[in-house]
């Protein structure tokens, strides 16, 4: 029996030990639907404050709650650790650490790097090697394959290697680790065979690619789609405005055409994991093949002026009442990257408070699933939403529209509003 047979009947038994590097928002989830599916796995993490929370049954990540923690606790199905070498018994190895950006907006890689060489410290025949985390084209092939090999190890014969996109929208009731479908390409057929086989118990459904390159730029391509089109709908806005027309009225006249149009919506900027950092990867990788991607480039300008253009309209809503910016007192509701979750990774909130401050305003701010933040060695603490804090602001700024928040208090008791989210309209329909 070859070595990819043994391991495609490990994981048909469940007697594969799965390795997770990472367990953040998308390796625990995916820790959790590997342990239901009947796997056991080893869960690594650099940080022994989350290795040691896991263990105690905390989970520090929205979309796993206490109860499928202790379900999958429960006989050691999971445990968690800070020793990589611990990852030598694993069968197979699902790498889910993050890619920022640098300051510069070129792919930080040093995570898969760091992954990779704890990889390949324990690298045995017979494992199989995915990739989760998003980034460029070519990475898998380029900068994996050859560390592992360094072994002395052959991909294909001795160990597989593949990449299969993450897809992890945090805080979706609907799609989780489970029910989304994931793409799998591999460095050579049996290295996508095996994969398949190892995600099949615990993934409803599989789309396998020919290669990882094109496994790489599916990520890529959906969110870079995402982004172009928010980009559209963000410029379409500026355009509005300058028309005096309601931009939130003509996108909602116009997706009432049942075919050729998909209903994308303005905002204050691009914020999250992946859609404000995705495109960059892609731009990144063909301005070193001489290639400039000019309408992605062009939609990642529009949507990170957002925050610029909202601010003009708080300067905008401050004049009508006879104030200024500066010593104005702004109150922002929701800091959150968007609806319902707590996570502030690149959120235009964070800019708009930036740009609001340097103008002199005086700002707070109200999130019922941010506490608390610090941004720039500064602690933010959020406010209450009464009708107090309402009628002490100069102007009310809605950046992020949870649905549990009080609109019709706004509504009431606001000096002035700037709806980014069209949250107002909303609430009172």
């Amino acid at each position: 029996m070859s070595v990819a047979d043994d391991l495609i009947g490990k994981a048909e038994r469940r007697e594969a030990l799965f390795g997770i590097i990472g367990l953040g928002y998308v390796g625990l989830p995916l820790a959790v639907e590997l342990a239901h599916a009947g796997y056991r796995v080893i869960g690594f993490d650099v940080s022994q404050r989350v290795v040691e929370g896991l263990m105690a049954g905390r989970s520090h990540v929205k979309d796993v709650s206490a109860g499928q923690l202790a379900s999958i606790r429960k006989d050691d199905r999971f445990i968690a650790t800070s020793d990589g070498a611990c990852l030598r018994d694993a069968d197979a190895i699902s790498i889910c650490v993050p890619t920022p950006l640098s300051k510069f907006k070129d792919p930080d890689v040093s995570f898969i790097v760091a992954a990779t060489d704890t990889v390949k410290r324990v690298l045995r025949p017979g494992q199989a090697i995915i990739l989760e985390s998003t980034t460029y084209p070519g990475t898998t092939r380029e900068m994996l394959l050859p560390a592992l090999e360094a072994t002395g190890l052959k991909v294909g014969k001795d160990f597989f290697l593949a990449f299969s996109p993450e897809r992890v929208d945090p805080g979706n009731p609907a799609y989780q680790t489970r029910n989304t479908p994931k793409v799998v390409g591999g460095v050579t057929e049996d290295c996508r065979r095996v994969v398949c086989a190892l995600y099949q118990p615990a993934i409803d459904t599989l789309v396998p690619v020919s290669t990882t390159e094109a496994a790489e730029l599916v990520k890529l391509l959906e969110n870079t789609f995402r982004s172009v089109n928010i980009g559209l709908a963000n410029e379409m806005a500026i355009v509005c405005d300058k028309l005096g027309v309601d931009v939130w009225e003509v996108i909602e006249a116009a997706a009432t055409k049942p075919f050729g149009f998909m209903k994308f919506l303005p905002g204050p900027g691009l914020g999250g994991h992946c859609i404000p950092i995705d495109p960059h990867y892609l731009a990144w990788k063909m301005r070193s093949l001489n290639y400039k991607t000019r309408f992605i480039d062009l939609a990642g300008e529009l949507n990170t002026e957002m925050p610029v253009f909202w601010v003009r309209k708080v300067s905008d809503a401050l004049n009508q009442v006879g104030k200024a910016v500066r010593g104005s007192t702004v109150l922002i509701v929701g800091v959150a990257y968007k609806r319902d979750i707590e996570d502030l990774r690149e959120s235009p909130a964070l800019d708009i408070i930036r740009l609001l401050e340097q103008q002199g305003a005086k700002v707070a701010y109200h999130d019922p699933y941010v506490p608390k933040f610090e941004e720039d060695g500064r602690q933010y603490v959020s406010v209450p939403l009464t009708a107090a804090t309402v009628e002490a602001a100069d102007c009310v700024m809605i950046v992020t529209d949870h649905t549990s928040l009080d609109y019709d208090l706004v509504r009431r008791r606001a000096r002035a509003v700037v709806d980014t989210r069209n949250a107002l309209r909303r609430s009172a329909s």
